[in-house]
């Protein structure tokens, strides 16, 4: 029998880690499976669909197709359909079939590292990461209270608006970082702050860090950013962006194939692809 065939498309593509951990992952399930990356261009992608991608058994999909395939695949599923962006594909019996697997990583993430979602829930920013999590803490019911710069208050504003339009009973509040105080339950950093080569930077200060229960840092270069070190130290459970993107891959995974993975081998892969990151410089 011969391999299976999956890949991740997007325009450019060269420093994706996406080909680094789903090999790991098809290694760790047994699948016998090639996966490739491919660039193509916004102009050759219904192309490239009818060409190369209809051949594949499934692909992940990264800028700037994620809402452009969209019209070419058969189906989405219903989360996918609420993002209005598919990061995922699986082709079974000649029928392609669209997911978005982000905010499931986040949630698992988070489930990983023994932080569950409730009580006062802050999250540092507005822009398309911030959504997603927003999005999904809504979903489970707790309120959404937004921390930004002054320059995007009009941005949290209309990202309030359409939380508490699309999910019945949300409650979604925002206010300047520069305001941010009390204690939190969740603080989320959908900032790049913090991202290598600046690691120094922090998106918020030792103060505020020292009164959160639980924190989750979407920047996953360093493994290790300023504000977990800080919130690991004062006793918080805190966790960062690698996880999530190595989680988020699983659920392409378990969409795929159904496969099932240890969590102590997710851990080891977030580890692993952070040095091979290191590796790449």
């Amino acid at each position: 029998m011969s391999p299976k065939k999956y890949a991740v498309i997007g325009h450019p593509i060269g420093h994706t880690m996406s080909p680094f951990i789903h090999k790991r992952l098809f290694e760790l399930s047994g699948v016998e499976a090639e996966y490739t990356k491919l660039d193509i261009s916004p102009q050759n992608l219904a192309y490239e669909y009818k060409n190369t991608l209809l051949k594949l058994d499934g692909y992940n999909i990264t800028i700037p197709h994620k809402q452009a395939i969209i019209p070419l695949i058969n189906e989405i599923d219903e989360k996918a359909k609420m993002y209005g962006s598919v990061n995922t594909v699986a082709n079974r019996n000649g029928t392609a079939k669209g997911y978005t697997t982000d905010p499931d990583g986040f949630l698992k993430a988070l489930e990983a590292s023994g932080i569950t979602i409730g009580g006062r829930v802050v999250i540092l920013g507005c822009g398309g990461v911030a959504r997603t999590m927003a999005y999904e803490v809504a979903l489970k019911g707790a309120a959404v209270e937004f921390a930004v710069r002054i320059e995007d208050v009009e941005a949290a504003k209309l990202l309030c608006r359409e939380i508490e339009s699309t999910v019945p009973m949300s409650k979604t509040s925002f206010c300047l970082l520069g305001e941010l105080c009390g204690d939190i339950d969740l603080l989320v950093n959908a900032t790049p702050i913090g991202m290598y080569p600046k690691i120094d930077a922090q998106p918020v200060g030792d103060g505020i860090i020292a009164r959160c229960s639980n924190v989750f840092d979407a920047v996953y270069n360093p493994l290790e950013t300023v504000l977990v070190q800080k919130a690991k130290a004062n006793g918080a459970n805190a966790v960062g962006g690698m996880s999530m993107l190595v989680w988020q891959a699983v659920v392409a995974h378990e969409k795929w194939d159904g496969s099932v993975y240890d969590k102590d081998d997710i851990e080891r892969l977030c580890i692993d692809s952070s040095q091979e990151l290191k590796n790449k410089g």
